[in-house]
């Protein structure tokens, strides 16, 4: 009998929920802390309180799943694209319910979460769009954080459908294409890593590790900004960018491996591109967005109106909430600005990736 179905019977015969060491999210010692955090810290407390209701709201669901997931490059009046976020609205109950999982192990939300990826991995057809698939990186969490609830035959389903996933996604990174290099190739690289490490599959892991090398010294220059902020001239884009490459750099980090202080050849570094942004969130300076945008679709979003796209707006500092709550993981000295940045009233914990940032810590 193989090593797995052993660890499914003892599991079966004490009457207790199988644990795997999870590759993305936490690992067991994490997930223990994590239990302990939220009986014990009021902050932590309050903010997994938030988490449960919506998964407590969620024991139900079927999912909503679509077969092609149509955002990248649609205005926000585009029907595929209203199509697709009304279904990738599952998205955030799934990581509820993951998280809530994780810290209680309730069966219901593991259940519950389990028919919703499974619904997703038998109807969704991978598309090698890295803008648009971005966007399940919470199925990604959940699935880590609940496969201990999954047969060995749905997890062979879910795990073609992601394996398939990322293939496409390698194949559409077009040699000599900007969006092998911009954004698209950062939010790509993110995919296929968190895939790697979920798959265990140390040839795709190899590849999202160079990836993320190469996408360094092609995308961030030596002096912290990106390639996307001088495309774009915004600082919007700059995080979006970033946003993804910290991902990948912490679940590399969850697996032993540090990428978010190397450098490249040019001295170019993530960890520099983070601290680009610094003056720009703390009143140092300012930045008027998208006067010189060099992106047609830019100004089309401006021309309908979408909110944040108009060329002379100044940015606002709260799109870098996200990239300091997740660079905080790496350097603690950008809890402070994260937390201002968030508007909260928190005293240490503005969000859940901070509670997350701790418990990755000390686990």
């Amino acid at each position: 009998m193989c090593k797995i179905h052993l660890i499914l019977l003892a599991a079966l015969l004490v009457g207790r929920p199988v644990t795997f060491a999870s590759t993305i999210s936490l690992t067991e010692a994490q997930r223990v802390k994590l239990a302990k955090e939220v009986m014990s810290e009021p902050e932590v407390k309050k903010l997994f309180r938030t988490l449960q209701h919506e998964a407590d709201a969620s024991v139900n669901d079927q999912g909503r799943p679509i077969a092609h997931i149509r955002t990248a490059g649609r205005l926000d009046t585009d029907p595929l694209k209203q199509e697709s976020r009304a279904s990738l609205e599952d998205m955030r109950k799934l990581y509820a319910l993951g998280y809530a999982y994780a810290a209680t192990t309730n069966r219901a939300y593991g259940a519950a979460a389990r028919r919703i990826i499974l619904s997703w991995a038998q109807v969704n057809q991978p598309s090698g769009v890295p803008v648009d698939e971005t966007k399940l990186e919470p199925l990604l969490v959940a699935y880590d954080l609940t496969r201990p609830v999954f047969s060995s035959g749905e997890r062979t389903i879910v795990e073609d459908w992601l394996r398939r996933m990322a293939s496409l996604e390698l194949q559409s990174a077009r040699t000599n294409s900007v969006t092998a290099m911009n954004n698209w190739n950062s939010h790509r690289l993110k995919i296929v890593g968190l895939i790697a490490f979920l798959l265990e599959d140390q040839k795709l892991i190899e590849e999202a590790v160079r990836g993320f090398k190469k996408q360094v010294e092609v995308n961030l220059y030596p002096d912290g900004s990106s390639f996307d902020f001088h495309q774009r001239d915004a600082l919007r884009y700059h995080c979006y960018d970033l946003e993804p490459l910290l991902v990948l750099a912490i679940a590399a980090q969850q697996n032993g491996i540090g990428l978010y202080s190397y450098q490249a050849t040019n001295g170019a570094c993530l960890a520099k591109a983070v601290s680009f942004l610094v003056p720009y969130c703390d009143g140092t300076k300012t930045h008027a967005e998208w006067v010189h945008s060099k992106v047609k679709f830019d100004r089309q979003r401006a021309v309908a109106g979408e909110g944040g796209f108009s060329p002379g707006a100044a940015f606002n500092p709260s799109e870098a909430r996200e990239v300091f709550e997740l660079a905080s993981f790496f350097d603690k000295g950008y809890a402070p600005l994260a937390l201002r940045l968030f508007a909260r009233g928190a005293l240490e914990y503005p969000s859940w990736q901070a509670v997350l940032n701790k418990v990755r810590k000390h686990g």
